[in-house]
């Protein structure tokens, strides 16, 4: 159910439901709702839901009503930034080198699972804060930004950065622009937890490369 129109975001509206009229909702995202039946609901809690759905319309058409011109352009603006003004979702950039082997340059595939353990390393991790000038000028002039975890904003729901990720300007904008409030990997108080220059040398130095691998599966 799309409430984003309504000038309500998901988290917001789920609130109202729920304090106001005791209905639960399933899942919210940026503008929407998700509100499952089962089993257990009967026609009168369908028809408490429509009801609660048409009281809620009718008070914003009054507050709107009452509130003229300026009530008006303050709720179009919402409705605006919530369903016209949302960020693109970033492309997958590619591994970093480290992380790589011998994968060659047409393809930006790359070895996540070792990616994955150098986030277990603490002493090879470092915490940049999302608006901190570190991240601008290390996305301008190097070194590169590279994830140590899965970041992944609830919604869509699937990672925006991987592990061994390098991170780009596209996915930068769009974290700075998420206003949504549940980001599994990351916490904005520490910031984006990479791993430091410093590691990927060591890893590139002693990862193993494709061929020895397949040579020592066989």
């Amino acid at each position: 159910m799309v409430c984003g129109t309504a000038g309500f975001d998901g988290t917001q509206f789920k609130g109202i439901l729920a304090n106001r009229y005791g209905i639960q909702v399933n899942k919210t995202s940026r503008n929407s709702v998700l509100i499952q039946s089962n089993i257990n609901n009967t026609r009168s809690d369908v028809a408490h839901l429509i009801r609660v759905l048409a009281e809620i319309s009718g008070e914003i058409d009054r507050d709107l009503a009452q509130g003229g011109a300026n009530a008006a352009s303050a709720f179009a603006a919402r409705v605006k930034s919530l369903m016209t003004d949302v960020p693109d979702l970033p492309n997958f950039s590619r591994f970093h080198d480290s992380f790589r082997g011998d994968a060659g340059d047409k393809t930006n595939e790359g070895d996540i699972r070792r990616g994955f353990y150098a986030a277990y390393d603490e002493a090879g991790c470092e915490h940049i804060r999302l608006n901190d000038q570190e991240i601008d000028r290390r996305l301008k002039s190097g070194p590169d930004l590279v994830s140590a975890n899965f970041v992944i904003p609830y919604p869509p729901g699937f990672p925006i950065m991987v592990p061994g990720q390098v991170i780009t300007q596209e996915t930068i904008d769009f974290m700075r622009k998420l206003d949504v409030k549940e980001i599994h990997g990351y916490d904005a108080r520490e910031g984006l937890k990479l791993v430091r220059s410093e590691a990927l040398a060591k890893l590139g130095d002693s990862g193993p490369r494709t061929h020895e691998i397949k040579d020592a599966a066989e």
